[in-house]
């Protein structure tokens, strides 16, 4: 195995977008929405360089060539957001009884699922100021965020509210279930 100096891994930032080091705090900001992640390691350091941030590890081992990467990817899923924004669309598949979905506050109701009369509930956790919930033509659902990993949390907690228990998942289908990531 080749044995490497150093690892730096240079994140290049959109326009506009700022960002601020602090006690392994690092804070991207644009047009008042910021995002904020602690990257905390003995061995690995988050510096500016030019004015984009840069992960570095001196005389990397395994473990921290494998953790500067992911930093890395984490920095620039920040930045996507930030610029582009996280979209996922989910579609409400059934076959007999038609479902209909509505966001309640900080749950999405999902009514009559299997022709059951409970409505099967999704949390929502986070404020629509960080992740947001829309319901389009009464069977498609479309999460938007800045943040990858609360956008893809909030999609994954909707397609687990209506996962099927005691029947074969081959046969009976219906659900609500991601189709689309950009």
């Amino acid at each position: 195995m080749v044995k490497l100096d150093h690892i730096k891994h240079i994140i290049e930032l959109s326009e506009g977008i700022g960002c601020a080091i602090s006690d392994g705090m690092i804070t991207l900001s644009k047009d008042g929405k910021s995002i904020s992640r602690e990257f905390i390691n003995p061995r690995i350091s988050v510096t500016m360089n030019d004015g984009n941030p840069e992960v570095f590890c001196d005389l990397p081992r395994r473990k921290d060539k494998a953790l500067a990467g992911t930093w890395a990817a984490h920095l620039r899923n920040m930045n996507k957001g930030l610029s582009v924004g996280f979209e996922y669309r989910l579609k409400a598949v059934y076959s007999h009884f038609p479902m209909t979905l509505k966001v309640e506050g900080s749950v999405l109701k999902i009514n009559n699922l299997f022709g059951e009369r409970v409505p099967r509930k999704a949390e929502l956790p986070w404020s629509p100021a960080d992740v947001t919930v829309k319901v389009e033509n009464k069977t498609e659902v479309v999460v938007t965020g800045v943040d990858k990993e609360k956008v893809g949390q909030t999609s994954a907690n909707i397609e687990r509210a209506c996962r099927i228990r005691g029947r074969d998942r081959r046969v009976f289908q219906d659900g609500v279930y991601i189709v689309e990531k950009a």
